[in-house]
């Protein structure tokens, strides 16, 4: 009988893709959190342009030169981060940069803490990193406890938080107050944060989105184009740290991935030093959405705090009504497979048409009924 690693079994395949793959042909797909929109022309070209160019061989581990200068200088204009390109690695997408972090900043033993509910990879990849996952439970409007993280800080085996600001699956947006707090309170604690900020193009109305390394000298910086250029399929992602950090974490992605795809990579540079047009567009799009989303629920009587970024509302739906719902052919993921707090939620995405979300709407109101 075959023996597998015990940090392997310990963790389950995500209740998203479990979800996301069951669909079936006719059903309205708002469990994946996926971009709709196709990735813009200019990002296109510039691949076509690097493959015949034959931009097709090993780039260095860290990335491409020109990329990770690109990604330097959006980190120094737009999130307020003093960085150059020695700071960067590119990597295969977001999940990729949480993993080479997490594999290099703990050991067999110590603790990760974050949010619960959280994003399934945080978890996992601890897991397998031989760490111990330490959710710590959201406060009822879903936003960080500063208080009680705090105090799983003081743990002599914490080593890692995980800050996720717009959040998966809660698209809240936390206070440049309470980003401050947690930074400093790591930094009493020796705690490294690791900022998950995918989605900080996406933050709507009047709220504002604020980089953790603004906070302090302890933070990694973990981004990607897949949520902001639609480019999830390209799978490029990167992470900005002190050059300390930066030494040991190429060491991970050395031995387990060599580098990023060159092609997706220069496509990559055109996204980051090109026109932002399609940027604005999307964001635009997914505030309509958002709105259309909650007050269709709340007409409904679902309970749902409007989130204030990112593309996911997380209503108070519970489990049975969920697969009462999944079976009517609107495919949303149980709040259960982003942790232990999340039962008795849903996580709906709105990274699907307007038209889409209302003939959800309409079969979802059928099974209220």
């Amino acid at each position: 009988m075959t023996q597998f690693a015990k940090r392997v079994t310990a963790i389950d395949i995500s209740g998203i893709r479990k979800m996301f793959e069951g669909a079936g042909p006719d059903a309205i797909n708002m469990g994946l959190g996926q971009p709709d929109f196709d990735t813009p022309e200019n990002i296109k070209a510039a691949a076509v342009a690097a493959l015949a160019g034959g931009k097709t061989g090993y780039t260095n581990n860290a990335g491409v030169d020109e990329l990770r200068a690109a990604v330097a200088a959006k980190l120094s204009r737009e999130n307020n981060i003093s960085c150059n390109a020695g700071n960067v690695v590119i990597t295969a997408g977001g999940s990729g940069a949480l993993n080479i972090a997490i594999q290099s900043l703990i050991d067999s033993g110590e603790k990760v803490i974050f949010n619960n509910p959280g994003f399934v990879s945080y978890g996992a990849l601890t897991t397998l990193a031989g760490g111990v996952p330490d959710p710590v439970a959201l406060r009822p409007d879903l936003h960080l406890d500063v208080e009680t993280i705090k105090e799983h800080m003081s743990d002599p085996k914490a080593k890692v938080f995980v800050l996720n600001s717009p959040a998966n699956p809660t698209g809240m947006v936390e206070t440049p107050e309470t980003i401050r707090a947690i930074v400093e309170s790591a930094a009493d604690y020796d705690v490294t944060v690791i900022s998950d900020e995918v989605y900080e193009k996406f933050c709507y109305g009047s709220t504002k989105f604020v980089s953790a390394a603004t906070f302090g000298d302890n933070v990694v910086t973990v981004n990607a184009a897949s949520k902001t250029y639609a480019m999830t399929g390209w799978r490029i992602g990167f992470l900005a740290a002190s050059e300390e950090i930066v030494h040991e974490v190429i060491k991970v992605q050395q031995y387990t991935l060599a580098c990023a795809t060159s092609i997706a990579q220069y496509a990559a540079l055109e996204a980051y030093a090109g026109p932002q047009d399609s940027v604005a567009a999307m964001k635009k799009e997914y505030e309509a959405r958002r709105n259309l989303l909650i007050a269709g629920l709340t007409d409904l009587g679902i309970p749902v705090n409007k989130p204030d970024g990112a593309f996911y509302a997380f209503p108070k739906i519970d489990a049975e009504t969920v697969m009462k719902i999944v079976n009517a052919g609107v495919i949303i993921t149980p709040g259960t497979a982003f942790g232990s707090a999340g039962v008795g939620y849903a996580r709906m995405s709105y990274a699907t048409s307007q038209k889409n979300i209302k003939a959800a709407l309409e079969r979802i109101a059928k099974v209220m009924e």
